[in-house]
């Protein structure tokens, strides 16, 4: 349910640019620094190839708000974006249904959902419209990280620190008033929303109403986490909700995914079967 992909007129966009946003070879440029990709790991092929490896029929494939596109004027944001979409609908088309692609911060023919950042969940009535849509359409809404603002260095903060405080964030403001709002469309947050179930008790302890974070419309993806986060994840949730993320290419599928097998095929069958059917409103 987190799989990014960056199909080729993405890349043309991206190396058609001379300020962040960019790609400069194969050196990503973005607001908070530069990151040297495999030319290669972005790709549907290697994708395909992951989703064999693990056994995974159907990727649910994403570009990350981490590019910083809320960060450059709307006309150059529309052109990377437009980018992205027709090539993303060319290589789902050409899958057979293995990859399902949601659209950046908008949806349409195509897709079974929108991606947006954890901090557009911080001013809901500016995404009223995409939410709206997505709920009466019966599609997804896939909250991920932003581009890091805190510091920089070490190398692990930005994703370790501030994207796990983004997704608190974005996680807190939809209990607290999206969920009331648009109480049938179902939203996934990634990496465990920031550690939503540590957090629980908190909650509790000053007053708020922890059943809403059980509502049947809320789940959450594993990506990045193992056995230790899961183990807490399933004593709170019962397995409801969690479905298997990888933010594969970013982090390698494995050690998530051999850590969800490792608790038993109720497990697996729960978090790669059943829970994501539900999120995308079926059995099929």
């Amino acid at each position: 349910m987190h799989r990014h992909i960056w199909p080729e007129q993405l890349l043309e966009a991206l190396r058609r640019r001379s300020s962040p946003p960019c790609l400069r070879g194969w050196t990503l440029c973005l607001h908070d620094g530069e990151y040297l990709v495999e030319a290669d790991a972005y790709g549907p092929d290697r994708c395909l190839a992951d989703l064999e490896r693990d056994g995974i029929d159907v990727a649910i494939v994403s570009c990350p708000p981490t590019l910083g596109l809320d960060r450059v004027p709307d006309e150059e944001a529309e052109d990377v974006l437009d980018a992205y979409h027709e090539g993303i609908r060319e290589v789902a088309s050409s899958t057979g249904g293995r990859l399902l692609p949601l659209g950046m911060g908008r949806t349409g023919p195509g897709f079974v959902g929108a991606s947006v950042s954890a901090a557009a969940l911080l001013d809901l009535d500016a995404v009223a419209p995409l939410l709206d849509e997505l709920q009466r359409e019966r599609r997804i809404l896939f909250v991920h990280p932003g581009l890091a603002t805190g510091r920089g260095s070490p190398s692990w903060w930005p994703a370790v620190v501030d994207y796990t405080a983004q997704m608190q964030a974005a996680y807190a403001s939809w209990l607290a008033e999206g969920i009331d709002r648009w109480p049938d469309l179902h939203v996934l947050f990634a990496i465990l929303a920031g550690g939503a179930p540590i957090q629980l008790e908190r909650f509790r302890s000053r007053g708020f109403d922890v059943r809403r974070a059980f509502a049947p419309t809320i789940f959450l993806d594993t990506a990045s986490y193992g056995r230790r986060a899961l183990e807490l994840c399933l004593a709170t949730y019962g397995g409801n909700g969690l479905v298997f993320g990888s933010d594969g290419p970013v982090i390698d599928s494995q050690p998530s995914l051999e850590a969800v097998r490792g608790f038993g095929q109720a497990v697996v069958d729960a978090l790669c079967r059943d829970n994501p059917r539900q999120l995308l409103g079926g059995d099929g």
